[in-house]
């Protein structure tokens, strides 16, 4: 490692495996690091919440971490400066709220006349639609669900726009659960609840992306669930997403499962080849450029699962055009696109997506699959995990044992074990078969 700067990138990966990614996100992600002397480690943060926060629940995390890669123990100083607190974290709070004018200038894009629809997502596009015509009635709550990249923001973002500008003086909120999460334990440390509850509470529409991270807090669910109660009661509407399905997530209290269900469900399936030229058109359309039909349907063909991936192909062959100054080949796009594509991926990716995405649902981590707990959840997750790799890749019983450090009769009985449980429980049957479905399509 060249510099102090890499250790703490080793480090980094380190603690992202002890804890849950939400709590990653909000203390260790944003720890900016400032100087390593005399065995002293020192970084700051932007509030003094945030360093009590730190030093009570995750220095012992982080000083484990630097004695691991560094093979010396070192000390932990936290600086607080207030006045970086719009340039980190706090901002990426900001942002996420079009709460002022900028923040919905960054938003307004983002309509129903530019969403392109297909046959997978038609009836999240028209109920998301009907939920502007009768806002806090007929669609209430409204559940986006679908993996990464299909457009469940941009269509919850569609509502808040066409909400806003129907009614320029409603008072419309739009965050995500981290965002959540985060807010509510500064809110808690501050003994500042009343804040929260006026902020969440008093609205005419709640947006929420990625509701999915609240299972992780028994607290913000808890928060959740009583504000849910307070919007609904009063006629407000709710519109959230989730990559997952309320069923799917093992970590959800019940009480919000059943609410999640009362209302609209409305899942947002990878976009068929048509949809897919279209929405390669479009970009193409809005960038001022033109395509041949032999390279919109190779990106067709390639990019099939996440729209974000298509238009960033688009952006970047935009991009190439421009700096040659002649257009682009096929050979020129293969290029483009092949670090995105999974074929392409190494198949320790490959399997850590697939348990990251099966350890999202059981509510545990990576590092718990890959670990020797024997915690019902982690043995299920772990279990359903090597059925899916067997399934998903071409790696002989031996070499899935070598990821979860096992010899081959334990795969085996893993193996069993996941198909007696599929066979008794629907839940677990279409978590694997959508798992294999979403790995098979890349």
């Amino acid at each position: 490692m060249d510099t102090f700067n890499d250790v703490w990138k080793e480090v980094l990966n380190i603690c992202k495996a002890q804890v849950a990614q939400p709590l990653y996100n909000i203390w260790f992600a944003p720890l900016e690091f400032i100087k390593f002397e005399n065995d002293t480690v020192v970084f700051l943060v932007s509030a003094d919440y945030k360093k009590s926060i730190i030093q009570d629940k995750f220095s012992g995390i982080i000083k484990d971490g630097f004695e691991q890669v560094l093979g010396f123990p070192v000390e932990i100083d936290i600086i607080v400066d207030k006045t970086i607190s719009d340039n980190s974290s706090d901002k990426k709070e900001n942002k996420s709220e079009p709460e002022n004018k900028e923040s919905q200038n960054a938003f307004s894009g983002f309509t129903f006349d530019n969403f392109i629809v297909g046959k997978s997502n038609t009836f999240a596009y028209n109920v998301a639609r009907g939920v502007c015509e009768e806002p806090g009635t007929k669609y209430n709550p409204l559940l986006i669900y679908g993996r990464s990249g299909l457009g469940k923001t941009h269509l919850m973002l569609a509502v808040y726009n066409k909400l806003k500008a129907q009614n320029p003086d409603a008072i419309l909120i739009y965050t995500t659960g981290e965002n959540f999460m985060n807010e509510l334990v500064k809110d808690i440390y501050n003994k500042n609840m009343d804040h929260f509850h006026n902020k969440y509470r008093n609205v005419d529409a709640l947006l929420m992306d990625d509701i999915q991270i609240i299972q992780r807090g028994e607290s913000v669910q808890e928060e959740f669930f009583h504000t849910f109660n307070v919007l609904q009661q009063a006629g407000k509407q709710i519109v959230i997403t989730s990559d997952i399905p309320p069923k799917e997530m093992a970590g959800l209290d019940e009480r919000l499962r059943t609410r999640f269900e009362q209302g609209v469900i409305a899942d947002i399936q990878p976009p068929d080849i048509d949809t897919r030229k279209a929405i390669i058109k479009r970009k193409c359309e809005q960038l001022g450029i033109r395509l041949s039909d032999s390279v919109t349907e190779y990106i067709a063909q390639k990019i099939k699962n996440n729209i974000r991936q298509l238009e960033g192909t688009v952006k970047k062959i935009d991009a190439m055009s421009k700096a040659y100054g002649t257009p682009v080949t096929i050979e020129q796009v293969q290029n483009i696109i092949k670090d995105i594509t999974t074929d392409n991926q190494p198949i320790s990716v490959i399997t850590d997506k697939i348990m990251e995405r099966i350890a999202q649902t059981y509510n545990v981590t990576l590092a718990d699959i890959k670990s020797d707990k024997r915690q019902a959840k982690i043995t299920l997750a772990r279990q359903i995990s090597m059925y899916v790799i067997k399934e998903v890749t071409d790696l002989t019983l031996k070499e899935i044992g070598e990821i979860f450090d096992k010899n081959h009769s334990t795969v085996l009985h893993s193996l069993k074990c996941a198909e007696e449980k599929m066979q008794e429980s629907a839940s677990v049957k279409l978590l694997v078969i959508n798992t294999i479905k979403e790995f098979q399509e890349k």
